[in-house]
């Protein structure tokens, strides 16, 4: 990364030291997810990365982060302000830890469990280590009330001095279904702060506390210059546009985040207003939760090169109405905030975006984690078990490129459940995990693809929740793309019978696609069908070869060639050229 054209009157490091620190500071996050990815317990953390590290300033500014989740990064900020509001630092003494996951007390959903720490050098603080990761069961589900979607910790020292407050530990092991992982997973999130801690005293013994606080100062004053070059680039203005999720689970009403963006000179401000207010469904999202997720979709077109830190921050003004599900009010439900919600909150932004920088904006991806959580029973041991998981799906068109394929959400860089992981652990079988045919958005450019999952349960089973939406039109296209397929949620018997229990049915009724306490027999399956990422452009302007070799990939069918494409092929998918320009003249003059 070049620094020598950042100018500032605040500037005291010379370039090299400069990028040293600054790419020690991320190398520190690194190191701590590494930390936490190899010690960990539970396989949402060490196979699926559900997790995410970072460090800040004395002065909870974000300094450095890997590259984890990113709708965790932007909130952990809340988290350890909160934690450090309970217990002050001048009350802290070296390798005490802090823990809360309460969604109205610093967190956003129940699941995500982050932990502080702050690190001291010769009796000061030198930064702050914070790690997050979502614990696969805190004793909850589904509910109307936040209570009942699990336990809830308030910050609490779960660590003084470096030893282990077991007294918590045993009260947060006995409130979850899966107590084999809690120990293992504290130790492991501790062992990542104390990875900080060690990178951290290294930069210390090397340059100094005070050329340490410098670079701290200097890399997020570097992020604020190149954010404000950024914010230029886009015409000044007022854009509005608006995405929603299908259902709370409760009612059959969309829940709508609506967003106007404003650009004017070097500032950005999103505004929220007249988004719906609070849902009796678990599609709440605390602020910290919606703010993270304004700050990772803005992130994509705000120069993406620039050290991820909280200079981004300065440039952007956020208003979020209270009582709207974007800024609930206890005790809102909240468990599908991060899952769901800061999906939507990303693709309103980025249909935003799409007016005012229609050549450089990307279509809306499927907009999901598509997040379940299941239990499953050992026929031979009786032992039940619960894992989770999260099928992806695909990207939007971009303005040069096809949308990637089966490829998670930008909320989260995590993994789905891989099968030998799931089939070694759990009574159940992957009987199918390929890219869905027709499942992308039409365009220009189009979308990639989703998944056709296919879960069978060896014994008895129950789908605890599952969080998702799309299941009416699809991903969104933009400048004349097209929507993607709907998402489809599916129970398939032994005998190969198809019974829709989330979306749109073969009869056109449709059924709410947030699941709640469904449960399977032996031998039957849970099926999945993500979509795809919405269209970039005019489908018809679409390279007739390339719309051929996707149809030679069971990417796009004939039929949907033909249909949406104007491309008709011959038997050996070559392309019929005189039938497909008569076609696509027929369509641009209906269009």
């Amino acid at each position: 990364m070049t620094t020598t054209n950042y100018e500032s009157s605040h500037r005291q490091l010379d370039p090299i030291t400069f990028e040293v620190l600054r790419s020690s500071f991320v190398y520190t996050c690194e190191r701590m997810s590494l930390v936490l990815k190899k010690s960990s317990f539970s396989p949402i953390i060490y196979d699926m990365e559900d997790f995410s590290t970072a460090i800040f300033d004395p002065n909870l500014e974000l300094i450095g982060q890997a590259a984890n989740c990113p709708v965790h990064i932007a909130a952990m900020h809340t988290s350890a302000r909160a934690s450090l509001e309970r217990y002050p630092v001048n009350e802290l003494s070296p390798d005490d830890v802090i823990i809360l996951n309460d969604p109205y007390n610093g967190g956003t959903h129940t699941n995500d469990v982050t932990m502080t720490m702050p690190v001291f050098y010769d009796g000061e603080l030198l930064g702050i280590a914070v790690t997050r990761a979502h614990w696969t069961d805190v004793g909850g589900g589904f509910d109307t009330h936040v209570t009942g979607e699990g336990l809830r910790l308030s910050p609490l020292k779960i660590y003084k001095g470096g030893k282990p407050n077991n007294d918590l530990i045993n009260i947060i092991s006995s409130n979850s279904r899966t107590p084999q992982y809690i120990e293992g997973d504290i130790q492991a999130q501790m062992g990542s702060l104390q990875a900080a801690k060690a990178e951290l005293t290294r930069l210390a013994d090397k340059y100094g506390v005070d050329k340490v606080r410098q670079g701290m100062r200097e890399v997020l004053d570097y992020t604020q210059e190149m954010t404000k070059k950024a914010i230029r680039q886009i015409p000044d203005g007022e854009y509005n546009a608006s995405d929603y999720i299908d259902s709370d689970g409760f009612t059959n009403d969309p829940v709508r985040v609506r967003v106007k963006l404003v650009v004017k000179g070097d500032r950005l401000e999103l505004d929220f207003t007249g988004s719906d207010p609070v849902t009796i469904g678990p599609v709440n999202s605390p602020y910290a939760n919606t703010v993270a997720a304004v700050y990772y979709s803005v992130k994509f077109f705000l120069n993406p090169d620039a050290p991820g830190n909280a200079g981004m921050y300065r440039q952007i003004d956020i208003t979020i109405p209270e009582d709207t599900w974007l800024n609930p009010r206890w005790p809102a439900p909240t468990l599908a905030c991060t899952t769901t919600t800061a999906s939507k909150v990303a693709s309103g932004i980025w249909l935003a975006l799409a007016q005012a920088i229609p050549d450089a904006i990307v279509a809306p991806t499927y907009a999901e984690s598509n997040w379940f959580t299941a239990s499953a029973s050992d026929p031979k041991t009786g032992e039940s078990h619960i894992f989770s998981d999260l099928p992806a799906g695909g990207w939007g068109g971009t303005p040069t490129n096809d949308g990637m394929h089966v490829t998670t959400d930008p909320l989260g860089n995590s993994q789905n459940l891989s099968a030998e992981v799931a089939e070694l652990m759990f009574p159940i079988r992957y009987n199918a995990f390929e890219m869905r045919t027709d499942s992308a958005g039409a365009g220009r450019y189009r979308g990639g693809v989703g998944v056709h999952l296919e879960i069978e349960f060896i014994g008895r089973g129950e789908l605890i929740w599952m969080t998702c939406s799309r299941t009416i039109e699809g991903s969104p296209g933009v400048n004349g793309g097209l929507h993607s397929a709907q998402q489809r949620q599916l129970l398939k018997s032994p005998d190969g019978q198809i019974k829709t229990i989330g979306g749109l049915a073969e009869d056109g009724s449709w059924h709410s696609q947030i699941l709640r306490d469904i449960p399977f027999q032996p031998g039957e399956s849970f099926v999945f069908e993500s979509t795809g990422g919405g269209g970039w452009g005019n489908p018809l302007e679409r390279d007739s070869k390339l719309v051929a070799q996707d149809v030679l990939n069971d990417i796009v069918s004939r039929e949907q060639a033909a249909k949406l494409y104007g491309v008709v092929l011959t038997d050996d998918f070559e392309v019929d050229e005189e039938a497909t320009k008569l076609k696509r003249a027929e369509a641009s003059i209906k269009s």
